[in-house]
């Protein structure tokens, strides 16, 4: 089976649309949380989410717009936002986002992987450094886990740490990862807000198969997304860090 894996899009259309016209072919797409928040294109990313799969799990952006989740452990920028989102999001939006599950989510055919957005203990956990993996690691329930939630591509094993590596800063490009007979912790990447330093969207395809993961970063109309976010009076620094990938 072929998993297109998305996470962290931010109703950033412009990077999502991107990601999609780059994926190879797929057989299931698995989303892994906050599909809004910061960016300015809430209900046409959650129109398009929809659209294109049924397996998903929550993020705490998710929660936030919907009312689900209190704005005091977000930073200023990041509330006024998700109080800008829940505003502009349609009813039947914010109910569909209300609805989702919290994870960890099982697809059948895939009994040994699992999707989260923060880690499989807590939907809202950063798995960031090799010490926060390590302590995951050491009772995950299944050899493969897939989250989001921290931006950064890439993952970790029982004993390393992996981070894709590219040639260039502006093309489109694929790395790959062979898989092997250990626990893995693996981030796709953030579609429309990376903060690894590169500003491309990030996305990951895996086969079960094949026992391989291809992350890939993908050049997007950054302009276009950004003007959109000064359009509609968010925040300044949520245009920026666009361009900056962090």
């Amino acid at each position: 089976m072929r998993i297109l894996l998305l996470s962290d899009i931010h109703s950033n259309l412009e990077a999502l649309e991107a990601c999609l016209a780059a994926a190879p072919a797929y057989d299931l797409i698995v989303n892994l949380g906050d599909i809004v928040g910061y960016g300015a294109s809430p209900n046409e990313v959650v129109a398009r989410a929809r659209e294109l799969g049924t397996q998903f799990v929550r993020g705490n952006h998710d929660k936030a717009a919907v009312g689900l989740l209190e704005l005091r452990d977000f930073n200023p920028v990041a509330g006024l936002a998700a109080l800008w989102t829940r505003e502009q999001l349609s009813q039947e939006n914010a109910d569909w986002l209300r609805a989702l599950p919290s994870g960890p989510l099982k697809v059948q055919g895939l009994a040994n992987v699992q999707f989260v957005h923060g880690s499989p203990h807590d939907e809202d956990e950063y798995v960031v450094t090799e010490e926060d993996a390590i302590l995951t690691l050491q009772d995950v329930a299944v050899p493969l886990t897939f989250l989001g939630h921290t931006h950064l591509q890439g993952g970790f094993s029982a004993d390393s740490s992996f981070r894709p590596q590219y040639a260039t800063i502006g093309q489109l490009e694929t790395c790959e990862l062979k898989l092997e007979d250990t626990a893995y912790l693996i981030n796709p990447g953030s579609v429309g807000q990376p903060r690894d330093g590169d500003w491309r969207a990030g996305f990951a395809l895996y086969d079960s198969e094949a026992h391989m993961i291809t992350f890939y970063r993908v050049p997007y109309d950054v302009r276009k997304a950004q003007e959109r976010i000064v359009a509609a009076n968010l925040p300044q620094r949520l245009a920026s860090r666009l361009t900056a990938g962090k």
